[in-house]
């Protein structure tokens, strides 16, 4: 790859077969902590709604919240990603559409869902330009809510990460946000926040704000 083909995050190319059957492979009481956010988050999301899940990795959170009673569209860029997100769907006996698309170009017309939920993604993204150019197409096909995890600077978690690097340790590829960036970015795309939840406050740095649509 050339340097003017270099991606701007590594999460855009790396999750090929190998990696993202790796990616899999989660401590089950991590995945149940994670799903419990997503509860609360969306506890504010009618059940009638019909629910982008992008990126939607190996298909845990569309599984999660089909079996919940929403109706689920996945989407993932990575193929290896799609073909593990189907089989998964496929086992759990579910009928949920696991499509290819980049999230920074969905190839959905505006307001095709009414909720997009983006989680565990968001940290990857090096600079504002990226995350106000994806939180922008989020907006564009959601009708009614957005739901975007985002690690929060304010927290145990992100300090040690900061001070493991000041003291020569490996550089950590996650970028944390404050909520108030994040907010802004949703502002731009005219969507108001709702109420932003923690894994666990100023411990954990996992966060799931719930926007929803003012114009």
């Amino acid at each position: 790859m050339s340097a003017d083909q270099t991606p701007a995050y590594q999460a855009r190319v790396r999750y090929d077969k190998e990696t993202a059957t790796r990616y899999q492979q989660r401590k089950p009481e991590k995945h149940r902590a994670e799903m419990r956010l997503i509860d609360r988050a969306f506890a504010l999301i009618p059940k009638t709604h019909r629910v982008l899940d992008v990126p939607c990795g190996g298909g845990r959170l569309t599984v999660h919240l089909a079996k919940s009673g929403y109706p689920v569209t996945a989407a993932d860029l990575s193929e290896s990603m799609v073909e593990i997100a189907r089989r998964n769907v496929a086992e759990n006996g579910l009928h949920c559409p696991v499509e290819r698309q980049d999230i920074e170009k969905l190839g959905y017309s505006d307001r095709s869902f009414d909720t997009v939920v983006s989680f565990r993604l968001f940290h990857h993204f090096p600079n504002a330009d990226i995350r106000q150019r994806v939180v922008r197409e989020l907006c564009r096909v959601a009708a009614k809510n957005v739901a975007l995890s985002y690690f929060s600077p304010v927290s145990w978690t992100s300090a040690k990460h900061k001070l493991r690097a000041a003291m020569g340790g490996s550089m950590d590829e996650r970028h944390s946000t404050s909520l108030a960036e994040v907010e802004d970015y949703f502002a731009k795309a005219g969507f108001r926040l709702v109420k932003d939840y923690a894994q666990m406050p100023l411990v954990h740095t996992l966060h799931v704000a719930v926007f929803e649509r003012v114009r």
